[in-house]
């Protein structure tokens, strides 16, 4: 087999593959030979048929997907001979596929680049160091008792954390507007889910009150809307004081407490808590050490190696917004950028993994399973659908591997730790 390669850019290289005809020849007929032990044809009996028939009837048919086969195998054994690492498949140009010569064709791919990572040790990582305070779970309790009001009407003027039950009717210029228009609405005066003009209309407002609210809407609400002056005829029909549950055993058994009451729920609020943080710190964490071997580490991608992320990305987009057809998804643009970050990413990453041998750990991947078995009531079945599943299991191993290669780098990059606090980290919290 006769092989020459030519660099056609950064990445690209066309390759010229020559295969003896004896070769070619030699497959067909071992094709043929096996056929005749298994068709079927008229006036013969099963396993019967003459090659010499068999080749009449099916010789082009075979042919042709011998020589499909033959060039997908000769590509494959030419890219290790000539020592070169494909980023896809080739596009296979035919040159001679006439009966008794060489076959011979032109196959144009891409390769994956050469890398070698730099910058590990310079890599400069802000860590947040911070800790969950009693201040942090009390906030936590006090929003698990706003998530379970109660409410009685009152006669006397609205104000915050009050629920304002109205009809309300829009004009713009005088003309009626789509989604202007409602009757006994309820309305939690400081919650920020109705616009804040159309808020600040509302507190002062008495049961039985009718008064015009003029506002403006912002300039990104919706395109219809943005910027337009409206005018809302209110009526308000009543207002109701919100009590919030005491903390007691009854509150705590709401949320799954069973038994130990408000601390046992004020435990079980703060492991979650410091769970929370710490995913988010490694997060932070992971992001930092990313971007600073990305900025370290700049190489030349392959194109359809993008081109295939921007697609997935795409349809994972399309499924997201529950598009019905093709003409549904999103356009390609918005997706370069990120499409590009994963492939360099992921040659970075795998690059990396070769060079410092790291071997996916199987106790962690086991770790995982059991966290998210611990969530069901039977967890012992969980547990097995879960190693059983081997597609989840590549999955499962493939976050644990790149989890290890960022630990791997931060190990060996500049990490300071900077003090910070929950709330400003989870923006939540005192």
């Amino acid at each position: 087999m006769q092989v020459s390669v030519e660099s056609t850019g950064a990445l690209e290289r066309r390759m010229e593959v020559q295969v003896p005809a004896e070769r070619v020849e030699k497959a067909v007929d071992e094709r043929l030979q096996r056929m005749s032990r298994t068709v079927r044809l008229k006036g013969f009996r099963p396993g019967k048929v003459p090659v010499k028939v068999v080749r009449q009837q099916f010789g082009q048919q075979v042919r042709q997907e011998v020589l499909g086969d033959v060039m997908q195998s000769t590509f494959n054994e030419a890219v290790v001979q000539e020592k070169l690492t494909p980023a896809g498949g080739p596009r296979i140009e035919p040159i001679n596929l006439e009966q008794g010569a060489d076959l011979k064709y032109r196959a144009i791919f891409e390769v994956l680049p050469q890398i070698e990572i730099k910058g590990v040790e310079s890599l400069s990582v802000e860590r947040p160091a911070a800790t969950v305070s009693t201040a942090d779970v009390d906030a936590m309790i006090q929003n698990l008792r706003e998530q379970r009001p109660s409410y009685s009407e009152v006669q006397r003027e609205a104000k915050d954390t009050d629920r304002v039950t109205i009809d309300f009717d829009g004009t713009i210029d005088g003309t009626p507007f789509e989604g202007g228009k409602a009757e006994n609405f309820p309305v939690d005066l400081g919650a920020g889910r109705m616009l804040a003009d159309f808020e600040a209309g509302l507190r002062g407002a008495k049961p039985g009150d009718k008064k015009d609210i003029e506002m403006t809407f912002p300039a990104n609400y919706a395109a219809n809307l943005a910027g337009k002056q409206a005018k809302f005829a209110v009526t308000v029909h009543k207002v109701e004081e919100r009590q919030l549950p005491e903390l007691n055993d009854e509150f705590a058994k709401v949320y799954g407490v069973e038994e130990g009451g408000i601390e046992r729920l004020r435990s079980e609020v703060q492991e979650n808590m410091e769970r929370e943080l710490g995913e988010a710190i490694k997060a932070r964490v992971k992001k930092q050490v990313l971007d600073g071997l990305l900025a370290a580490n700049p190489i030349e991608l392959p194109k359809s190696m993008v081109d295939a992320q921007v697609r997935e990305l795409q349809l994972d987009a399309a499924r997201r917004m529950g598009a019905r057809d093709a003409s549904q998804i999103p356009p390609p643009e918005g997706f370069q950028e990120p499409a590009r970050r994963r492939v360099a990413l992921s040659l970075l990453i795998g690059e990396v993994i070769r060079n410092a041998n790291i071997q996916v750990d199987q106790a962690q991947v086991q770790s995982r399973f059991e966290e998210l078995a611990a969530q069901y009531p039977d967890q012992g079945q969980a547990l097995q659908q879960y190693r059983s599943n081997p597609q989840f299991r590549r999955q499962m191993e493939a976050a644990v591997l790149e989890d290890q290669v960022i630990d791997w780098l931060a190990q060996r990059a500049q990490v300071a730790d900077k003090p910070s606090t929950f709330k400003e980290i989870m923006n939540f919290g005192a």
